[in-house]
């Protein structure tokens, strides 16, 4: 009888209609990448602010950019080989407390760079090439792309001080605009070049690049592109005002936010992330820029912004700037204004971050899911390193 074999047929049959598929298993977003923590190291601090690799607060930075190399004839070179690599280090200025002989491998501040990784085995070094002074010889560069990258990766792997450098930052100011000088190779410029170094040094190294905080800088290149070829980009959110030898009026030199009276509603990092995000650039792709130092006024007669001076206010280093270091010494916040400080004191209007403004700064970067954050330049912090640590205690 086939009877037996037709009904266990029939039960399975409905014992299979009745089952529920199993529910695919949701894939889980990736988890946000850490923040970058990064500080610009300046070759020539170890001269006359003396300070040297050994105070750099490692511990405290996920990447470390070296400026500044030059750009000559088209191509990467050194820009102080005394400072970079011939200059001995006594044993004071050392990481590992051991002085530089005639006899060393390695000397000077790449030899103290090796040392720093030996010691912080996690932190990324890379060189960066270009500022403010040194943008001129992009020009030439943009011109043979592919030359200029053979150039920079021989550079960056010459066997003196192989190992101590994990990519390049170029700092262009500015591509197809005017800065110190004015270049018009056009919106594709920047992009040519960090298009060729990412070929040359393989998807192994970081490149980077440094981009204005000015909206209307920022339609002149194709910064999109240049995201897009980057590991990720500097925004310069600093510098809005306080340049230049004018009477004023006084106003923060870098702003959070747009607050009444402003001298331009657009100088603000809010709008210039605001920017680069509507540029289509990726947050995680954006740091926002801290600058360690303070810009001002003398001769002013009113502690409140907008006020008028007789020009830039003496500095250490260079007039109408000082270190944060110095001024929250010598020239304390009276107040703050569009999320930064300012302080005014015997006739001088100064305005600069604090380490409760920098926190704030942090947190809008935290809202924006931003890549993180740097600093221009770590020589300006205090000896314990209060900025850096603001920094990096906001982002954490």
């Amino acid at each position: 009888m086939r009877v037996v074999p037709v009904v266990v047929t029939l039960l399975l049959v409905l014992a299979g209609c009745s089952a529920q598929a199993p529910e695919p298993t949701p894939s889980l977003p990736a988890p946000p990448a850490a923040p970058k923590i990064v500080g610009y190291f300046t070759d020539w601090g170890v001269y006359g602010r003396n300070f040297q690799v050994e105070d750099v607060a490692a511990d405290k930075l996920t990447h470390l950019l070296y400026a500044f190399g030059k750009v000559t004839g088209g191509k990467c070179t050194t820009s102080d080989a005394w400072a970079d690599y011939q200059r001995p280090v006594a044993a004071g200025d050392s990481v590992d407390g051991v002085a530089d002989s005639s006899g060393s491998a390695l000397r000077g501040n790449f030899g103290q760079l090796r040392k720093l990784k030996a010691k912080h085995p996690g932190l990324k070094i890379l060189w960066s090439f270009g500022g403010w002074t040194g943008s001129g010889g992009f020009t030439e560069a943009a011109r043979n792309p592919a030359e200029f990258a053979e150039s920079c990766a021989k550079l960056l792997k010459d066997p003196r001080w192989t190992g101590v450098f994990d990519g390049i930052d170029i700092d262009w100011e500015y591509p197809n605009a005017c800065g110190l000088s004015c270049d018009s190779s056009g919106p594709d410029a920047l992009t040519g070049l960090v298009a060729d170094l990412r070929r040359e040094l393989g998807p192994g190294a970081l490149v980077t690049a440094a981009v204005p905080a000015d909206t209307g800088k920022l339609g002149a290149s194709d910064y999109a592109d240049v995201a897009a070829q980057t590991d990720w980009l500097n925004a310069m959110t600093y510098d809005f005002f306080g340049t230049g030898n004018t009477p004023g009026p006084t106003a923060p030199h870098s702003p959070l936010t747009a607050y009444p009276g402003i001298p331009r509603e657009t100088a603000t990092t809010e709008a210039a992330i605001g920017k680069l995000l509507d540029l289509g650039i990726p947050a995680g792709k954006i740091l926002l820029g801290i600058g360690f130092y303070g810009r001002g006024w003398t001769g002013v007669g009113t502690p409140d912004p907008g006020g008028k001076g007789t020009g830039a206010a003496p500095g250490s280093y260079e007039q109408g700037m000082e270190d944060y270091g110095v001024l929250a010494r010598t020239c304390p916040p009276t107040g703050t204004v569009g999320g930064t400080a300012y302080a005014f004191c015997g006739g001088q209007w100064w305005s600069y971050d604090t380490p409760d403004t920098i926190k704030s700064k942090m947190a809008y970067a935290r809202s924006k899911s931003l890549g993180g954050a740097f600093a221009w330049e770590l020589s300006g912090d205090t000896d314990d390193a209060r900025l850096l640590s603001a920094m990096a205690a906001g982002l954490s």
